[in-house]
């Protein structure tokens, strides 16, 4: 099996103590690898005969298959199959996530990163706190943009004279009301790279990069380092090294909320260095000390102390009226969107949502007055719902709880998800959502996906894996050019040994769409429709 890297997170309200492991990957991203070919094509005859045969094949008599296929052009219904039953999402939740932002938003918004003071510069000097304010930018020091943000920032502020703070740093990101996890997220997963906290001040999208390095000899300690090296505040580690050829046993654990990792196990003499990605547990700290180390680089000495500032607790320092002295301003929503899609970033798409929550709030406020305390997540699903029954999608064909598609209570039915997309292809911004998803055998999540088949360089859609749910929903030209959307659902499944993987079955049936040339709708008694006795 090789390495195993376990993260043990525990729990106790939930484990009682017990120790639980994960191996830290995104089924999205291993999706996009390299794969064989589809499921070989069905024997002729009718799309629906086709899709029926794949999927009434013994070994899905214990999963649920749901799928709706739509014609763009005329509305008309291509294929369905329990199209009206709730499956769970994974990834294809992010469409939900995408079309209230693009709805709320807009494709060109940027999302800026301010330096805050209460008082004016005199002779060099500010006296009170200077404030990094978050604004929920999740791109801050990766895009080129602003990868050097933090030099940018104090670049801005020498520039306007100033040499000396007398008060504090305050890395606030108290722009977000609610915890950094999103509704439904798993306990064990919060150490992962793809659940990192949701931060309105997030950096390097919140991850830290571990690596374990074996000592020369057997029976020395193996080396741990982390970079940014302040990201994790502490490391405490056992980890031995081992004779050459022995099992790696490599174990992280850091607590829930909690500074200090802990790693232990050993690695054998010689092995090649290991390394993982984990979830930075204090975003905004880390931001601030960034911000802190390239303000001495331009000369500007802070006497106070470096303090973060984060939901539930409110900066008691900022003011109403304090003013922006430094500026920097994220890539457009588009772009963002668009990396997010294609690279199923979890952080990117609950940020989003977490944005259109805050607006969705500023102007309920407006109209409305103070309504109590909601949280900035809860305000983005409320105005989510609002959009959907504009649509005309049922209240009861969705249930969308956070913004990524990590929680497994985030439900929606096949025809919900086949007529979200086709309002969105109605939309001004229809250009910009379908240009953000992936295509099939070039980029993205899809990328090692439906290579050589007609649905290569023409699918563009959204998948979504976690454990015995697999997706895939978006868009696709048929062999006579017909536009289609489409949602393909398969829940309760893992492949048995020989079988395909899951994907291959839900690619089989999106490259028969891909070559299918008849225009013939399904009739109404088929048993193709959403009234299918069960597999």
């Amino acid at each position: 099996m090789g390495t195993l890297h376990r993260l043990f997170l525990r729990w106790n309200a939930v484990v009682l103590g017990a120790s639980l492991a994960c191996v830290a990957f995104s089924p999205d991203a291993l999706a996009a690898a390299p794969q064989a070919a589809p499921t070989a094509p069905m024997p002729a005859g009718s799309l629906a005969e086709q899709i029926d045969s794949l999927i009434g094949q013994p070994r899905f008599a214990g999963a649920d298959w749901g799928i709706a296929v739509v014609s763009l052009e005329s509305g008309r219904t291509v294929y369905a199959h329990r199209a009206d039953q709730l499956f769970q999402t994974a990834s294809t939740a992010k469409l939900f996530t995408a079309a209230l932002t693009l709805d709320e938003l807009g494709s060109d918004y940027r999302i800026p990163t301010r330096v805050l003071a209460n008082g004016e510069i005199r002779d060099g000097r500010l006296n009170g706190p200077l404030i990094l304010y978050g604004m929920g930018d999740p791109t801050l020091g990766v895009d080129a943009g602003t990868a050097q943000w933090a030099d940018q920032l104090a670049t801005q502020l020498a520039s306007q004279g100033l040499r000396h703070v007398h008060g504090d740093l305050v890395a606030d990101a108290t722009y977000f009301a609610g915890p950094m996890m999103g509704t439904g997220w798993e306990a064990i997963d919060l150490q992962s790279w793809f659940a990192v906290p949701a931060a309105a001040l997030s950096v390097r999208e919140n991850e830290v990069d571990v690596t374990v390095t074996p000592s020369a000899s057997a029976g020395e300690p193996a080396s741990v380092s982390v970079e940014p090296g302040d990201a994790i505040p502490s490391v405490v580690s056992e980890i031995t090294t081992t004779a050459a050829r022995s099992r790696n046993d490599i174990n992280l654990y850091r607590a829930p909320g909690d500074g200090v990792l802990y790693a232990f196990g050993n690695i054998a003499a010689k092995s090649p260095v290991q390394n993982y990605r984990l979830a930075v547990p204090d975003p905004a700290r880390l931001a601030g000390s960034k911000l802190l180390q390239a303000l001495a680089r331009r000369g500007i000495r802070v006497d106070g102390r470096l303090i973060a500032v984060q939901w539930p607790r409110r900066d008691t320092m900022l003011q109403a009226q304090a003013r922006t002295l430094a500026e920097v301003l994220s890539p457009p929503i588009g772009d963002i969107l668009s990396q997010g899609l294609k690279r199923s970033q979890n952080l990117y798409l609950q940020n989003l949502l977490l944005l259109a929550g805050v607006k969705a709030q500023a102007d309920a406020e407006q109209r409305e007055g103070d309504s109590g305390f909601v949280t900035s997540e809860r305000w983005g699903i409320r105005a989510m719902q609002q959009m959907l029954e504009r649509i005309g999608i049922a209240p009861t064909a969705t249930v969308i709880e956070e913004g990524t598609g990590l929680s497994r209570r985030n439900l929606a039915t096949p025809n919900a998800m086949a007529r979200l997309l086709a309002f969105l292809a109605s939309q001004p911004y229809a250009a910009t959502l379908q240009e953000a998803l992936p295509l099939a055998g070039v980029d993205g999540t899809l990328l090692g996906r439906m290579r050589n088949t007609p649905a290569q360089n023409n699918l563009r859609a959204k998948t979504g894996s976690m454990s015995y749910v697999h997706c895939l929903a978006g868009y696709v030209t048929s062999g006579d050019g017909e536009r289609l959307a489409f949602a393909i659902m398969l829940n309760n499944y893992t492949a048995p040994p020989g079988a395909p993987s899951a994907s291959r079955d839900i690619d089989a049936i999106a490259v028969m769409l891909a070559g299918m040339r008849a225009r013939t709708a399904v009739p109404a008694t088929s048993p193709s429709v959403a009234t299918h006795p069960a597999n």
